[in-house]
């Protein structure tokens, strides 16, 4: 069994992937990025990145049997580079400027990928220490509506990872993604906890312009199950204890 489905990946969609402590996500945001790869081999990927190193996305793709070490596809941004965590959490502006560096990278990134006619996918690894570090709420909030504005311009796929620390009640952050997403993949432990054959669980929910259609929907109560391996992931349905990549 295949997840995310290729056509889950189009033109134009913001992708919420939410995850907690106990089950992350991160496999999946590497999935994303070797499924478009090998889908789309000149596809542009763009990650930016705030909780994962240049050598660790490398290092999981070669696992993975895709080499984004010498790929022109694959571009890396290092939003540290540009916003160093605030020693200050009153330094707004500071973080205003930052953010809006990493916006005019992106769209010049963006604007150079549309030449070859295929669809490009940003991934933001994760919003979420973003604001643990200091950016503002607001200023976070603007930032994650401009992304998926500019990716709608620019006829690419946005995917966007929230951590959520105090299940099951919503932050302001979540709520204001929520708002913004196309779908939100949620990321969940088992509620008996984490076994050998079961590492957690993938939920599927509609964002609100994607109210008049089921495709892709996975609900809570037929959660597609998975299990980690070194290398990727093995997918199965809920209740059966083996799957295929």
């Amino acid at each position: 069994m295949q997840f995310p489905a290729p056509d889950l990946v189009s033109s134009r969609r913001l992708l919420l992937v939410t995850d907690q402590l106990p089950a992350p996500a991160d496999f999946l945001l590497h999935r994303f990025l070797h499924l478009h790869l090998k889908q789309c081999k000149t596809a542009k990927c763009i990650v930016l990145a705030v909780s994962e190193s240049l050598e660790r996305w490398k290092s999981v793709a070669s696992k993975a049997n895709t080499n984004v070490a010498h790929s022109e596809s694959f571009q890396f941004v290092d939003v540290f580079d540009q916003h160093p965590p605030s020693q200050n959490r009153g330094e707004g502006h500071a973080s205003k400027l930052s953010l809006n560096c990493i916006y005019d990278q992106l769209s010049a990134k963006l604007s150079d990928s549309r030449t070859n006619g295929q669809i490009p996918l940003v991934i933001l690894d994760d919003i979420t220490s973003l604001e643990w570090f200091g950016v503002s709420l607001l200023d976070l909030s603007r930032f994650a509506r401009a992304l998926r504005t500019l990716c709608v311009k620019m006829d690419a796929t946005l995917v966007i990872r929230h951590h959520i620390v105090t299940p099951p009640e919503p932050d302001a952050l979540l709520q204001h993604l929520l708002q913004l997403c196309t779908y939100h993949i949620e990321v969940r432990p088992l509620a008996s906890g984490r076994s050998g054959a079961v590492s957690g669980e993938i939920c599927v929910h509609l964002g609100p312009s994607m109210k008049d259609t089921n495709e892709h929907v996975i609900s809570r109560t037929s959660a597609l199950q998975y299990r980690l391996t070194e290398s990727s992931a093995v997918f199965f349905d809920k209740g059966t204890s083996t799957g295929v990549l």
